[in-house]
């Protein structure tokens, strides 16, 4: 699961990078909420955490927008203990839930899981493209009752490719879709997992490959 953080506080931010990179997401970091609207509005998550008090655009005005954009992306906004008014506001905006600061992390983990639940309701857990289906609770390519386990990141690429069927991807769109604005990993990991991907595949016998056309990107298609 891929996580977009709002957050202006550095400690308090590196903190729960912390606890959520320990339990598996992937998280993308902002410090202010001009940035933190900027990437939702191009990054794909599965559940956005926005702190409240913010500069240059607070939570609420974020949250505001995002809905009036048409993001339904499930939002876990971050309150000040005393703001009742801000809570109100929130929920009254479209946000999931929130969660008043300060929290303890077992508090906070629980939230992210049920409003990444909510997400769930309104998310196909099996994509499928041509002949071959994806599974969300289980990580699992499978064709024809054949399957194959996938590491997280290679799902997640996978994910991406079968949500954007029929479009060209570039390995830039790539890695940041699948490892985050703020990762260190290089345009040729991008590469080295869809090779991994094209062996899945042909492993499983599909008629699916990944196509890429030089200087455009990459995509799904069905072959001969």
């Amino acid at each position: 699961m891929k996580l977009l953080y709002a957050e202006d506080e550095e400690t308090m931010a590196e903190a729960v990078v912390d606890i959520l990179t320990y339990h598996n997401y992937l998280v993308d970091t902002v410090a202010d909420g001009a940035e933190a609207l900027a990437y939702a509005q191009n990054g794909d998550y599965d559940g956005i955490i926005l702190d409240v008090m913010m500069p240059k655009m607070d939570g609420l005005e974020v949250l505001s927008r995002l809905r009036e954009m048409g993001c339904r992306t499930p939002i876990l906004l971050l309150t000040a203990k005393g703001a009742v008014e801000d809570r109100v506001a929130g929920l009254d905006l479209g946000a999931d839930d929130y969660l008043p600061k300060p929290f303890v992390m077992e508090e906070f983990l629980a939230r992210v899981r049920a409003m990444l639940r909510r997400r769930e309701a309104f998310t196909p857990e099996i994509l499928q493209y041509d002949d071959v289906t994806l599974h969300g609770g289980t990580f699992q390519l499978r064709r024809n009752g054949e399957a194959v386990t996938l590491p997280k990141l290679e799902y997640r690429l996978m994910e991406v490719l079968i949500r954007n069927q029929g479009i060209y991807l570039s390995s830039e769109d790539l890695l940041v879709k699948v490892w985050g604005y703020n990762t260190e990993a290089e345009l040729g990991t991008v590469w080295v997992y869809l090779s991994y991907l094209r062996k899945r595949l042909a492993k499983l016998g599909s008629r699916v490959k990944i196509k890429g056309r030089r200087g455009i990107g990459y995509t799904l298609e069905v072959g001969q």
